[in-house]
Parts: C-alpha cells; structure tokens; sequence
C-alpha cells in the first residue's frame, strides 16, 4: 500500500482504509468510517492524516470544470492543483489572488486550510475569494454553499479542516495580470527591529511582502534577515525568457543533513547574498515557490523528519513576542534551518477555524530530535499564548487542546458544523 504521509513526514500512521474518490463514485457509506481527506499531502502534520476509518484520496477529484476568461473565475474539482490552474490562467493574463509557498496542493486543500500568502495586508485570506462550493455530506445530502445559500455552513467549511464533510468542487474568482513575472525588491536588515521599520516603509507599495530571518545570528544581530517585496509586472515587452527547472532530491536519507553547522553556513551564505537591490524581474514561480524548484526537499531532514511551527502574535505584542521566541530557540540549541517573518493586515478572515489575523507570523522549520525538540515547542507555546497568539492546524503535529481552544475562540460555534463521520487524527487529538 502507498504511504500517506504529511509533508514533515511526522506522524507516521496508517489508516485502516484508502479509497480514490473520484468524479462519479460520492458513495462514502460503503466505506469505514471516520472519513478523513487526503489531497497532495502538503500539510504539516495531521490535520489530513488518520489512523481510524478511511482516508480519501481526493486526486481522482481532477476535472477543470469552467474557466469564464472574459469575468475571470474558475471552477474546478477539489483534487485539482493549483499549479494546474496557475498554468492554465496565467496564459489567459489571470491568477489565484492568494497563494501559499508551494504551488502544490489542492484547491480543495486551500480551501480547507484557508490558505494566506505573502500579500495578506492587501488581500486577505484564500477564503475571501471562494464564491461557492459543493459540499458532500457523509449521509449523501450535497448542498452548494455560499454567502447567500448556506451560508453558516459556508463561513464553516472555510478554515474547516475537511470537518464538515467532501468539499466536491470550488468556484473562485481571479485577479488580473499582464503577464506571468513579478516586479521585485529585496532589503537585508541587521536585527529584528529593523524588520518593523522596513515593513512600514514597504507594505502599502508592495502587493506581496514577506521577510527570511536567520534564526541562529547571535544577540547584537538578532533576526537579521532579507525583506523580499514584489508586485505583478505590468512590462508589456522585454520580458526574459523563463524555463522552469526542478531538481530532484534522489532519496530518503537514515539521517538528516540538517546540522547546526551547516545551517549556519548556510545562513551566513544566503544573507551575505542578498545585499539590496530593486526593479528585479522574476517569474512567478520562483517568486512565490521557491522550494518547489527542489523535488521532496522534504528528503534532507531524514526518516525522522521535522516540525514545522507557525504561530500569529496580535500587533500590539509581535515585537516583544517575536524577540522572545528567537531568544528561546537560541537558548536551546534547537535552530530552526528555515524561519520567515511577515505581517497579516486587518482583513477579517471569513472561516470559523481561520488562522489569520492581525499581527505578525512566524514559520520555522525544525529538525526532529525528539522529546528535545517538543519541549522546546512546549515553550513556544507558554510564549504565544502569554502574548494571546495562535497556531496554525496545518502547520502543526502535536498542538494540545487547551492550546487549539485558545488559539480559535469560535471552536464551539464549529464544532455545530462537523459531518458525524468525518475526523483526523488532529480533531481526535485537540478535542479530547
């Protein structure tokens, strides 16, 4: 049987059943329940993996239905991709107004997770951009959902985890482009403090802003990073040529090549780089993807794999409290290899379960050590909730209960919307 595994490759479990759904056969009560969705396996953890019942695999789910070009709205399958649709509408002069860091992952998956991206201060969260769905309910009732038709069942899917039943298709609308590459600038900052600065000059030119911090600079040079904008070309000529290369990582190593040493060798390379510059013309794809040109990149921590740990941190605490946590990650010896930095803007997310809003977000990348490495998280965690922020489903393997309830207020509210028949591993492990 094939593995399903998150992207971190942690937890490693096997359900008791996988079924491919695909466009003609809905029919879930053959099959054991609970019901757990499984899409292109991109998520941090196990918001999409389960040990109990059937995982469906939506990628039989793979049908582009309509693209309307002259009103710019697309609607598609759950299983289908969003490079898949990106490929499709970048040559018609549109795009998905929200995208995440990999162009790899269901639109049914973005919907589910209420995915943001680097232009959030302007746009928001993927979820505002939904017109409507389908969504199948284990006791076969498909109901189309929208902010006019179902609409507490609309505002429930989104950011909903795949709880409230199959999410069959998507309708969303566009944004316009007049071609497929990005006008960018980059700055480097000497410290944290900078960062704030270089935000508040930066945020209201630049559609899309997003910050690469070095996580083990020692104390005077705390945070130190890049501050990477950008904002949709609209050069109508000259434009470069762009071939898209993708190189493979060959195998999963016993071992992971993620060490102190190399990672700090590897920091002091990237900042020593990335010395200021602007007007820079870049496609889209490494623009917005750039882990996407490596294939499982995933492979380089190992068989045991890593945590990825994402957490907001309202306005009026992010400084304090992103200081706090770099100072913790310091201390205890457990570097993060990847950590980017940027700001939410006050565009209310539609979902219950949402996890953006205002403040200033984190994501760092740890390899696994361990017991070493969740206590650590243990003191992240006391960090976030100490400055009232949040943790991110999607990004997490091990977030407690009490953590989850604090992070989404409307839990209880949501809990009204979930299929009797669909969990994860993740719901089992927070609801508890």
């Amino acid at each position: 049987m094939k593995k399903h595994l998150s992207w971190n490759n942690i937890p490693k479990i096997k359900p008791e059943q996988t079924e491919i759904i695909d466009s003609t056969d809905y029919k879930m009560a053959k099959l054991v329940s609970p019901y757990t969705i499984y899409g292109l396996g991109k998520s941090y953890g196990d918001v999409c993996l389960t040990e109990e019942g059937t995982l469906l695999i939506s990628k039989g789910l793979d049908r582009l239905i309509e693209f309307n070009v002259m009103k710019g709205t697309i609607k598609s399958e759950s299983g289908v991709s969003l490079d898949e649709i990106l490929r499709l509408i970048t040559h018609e002069g549109w795009f998905i107004p929200v995208v995440p860091g990999t162009r790899f992952i269901t639109i049914g998956g973005a919907l589910a997770n209420d995915i943001h991206g680097k232009n959030h201060h302007k746009t928001g969260s993927f979820g505002n951009y939904v017109r409507k769905f389908e969504l199948l309910r284990s006791d076969g009732e498909r109901i189309v959902c929208s902010e006019k038709n179902n609409q507490e069942l609309f505002y429930a899917t989104i950011g909903g985890l795949g709880l409230t039943g199959l999410i069959t298709w998507v309708e969303i609308d566009l944004i316009s482009i007049a071609n497929k590459f990005m006008q960018t600038r980059r700055d480097r900052f000497e410290h944290l403090d900078d960062y704030w600065l270089l935000n508040e000059q930066l945020e209201d030119k630049w559609d899309y802003t997003v910050a690469w911090i070095d996580c083990m600079a020692r104390e005077e040079s705390l945070g130190r990073g890049v501050f990477h904008s950008g904002n949709h070309s609209v050069q109508e000529d000259s434009l470069p040529k762009y071939r898209g290369i993708r190189l493979p990582f060959p195998m999963e190593l016993p071992f992971s090549l993620v060490t102190n040493l190399e990672s700090k060798l590897v920091n002091n390379l990237y900042y020593k780089l990335n010395s200021r510059k602007e007007d820079l013309l870049k496609h889209y794809q490494p623009f917005f993807f750039p882990l996407d040109s490596i294939n499982s990149w995933n492979r380089v921590y190992g068989k045991r794999g890593f945590f990825q740990y994402q957490c907001v941190i309202p306005p009026e605490n992010s400084k304090v409290g992103a200081k706090e946590i770099l100072r913790t990650i310091k201390k205890s010896n457990q570097n993060s290899y990847l950590g980017v930095l940027k700001d939410f803007g006050d565009i209310r997310s539609k979902g219950l379960l949402s996890f953006p809003r205002p403040g200033t977000t984190l994501a760092l990348d740890f390899p696994n050590k361990g017991e070493e490495t969740l206590e650590l998280f243990n003191k992240l965690d006391s960090i976030v909730s100490e400055f009232k922020g949040a943790l991110y489903p999607a990004k997490d393997a091990r977030m407690s209960g009490e953590m989850f309830r604090a992070s989404f207020p409307k839990h209880e509210e949501f809990s009204k919307f979930i299929d009797p028949k669909f969990s994860s591993n993740f719901w089992k492990r927070v609801s508890e």
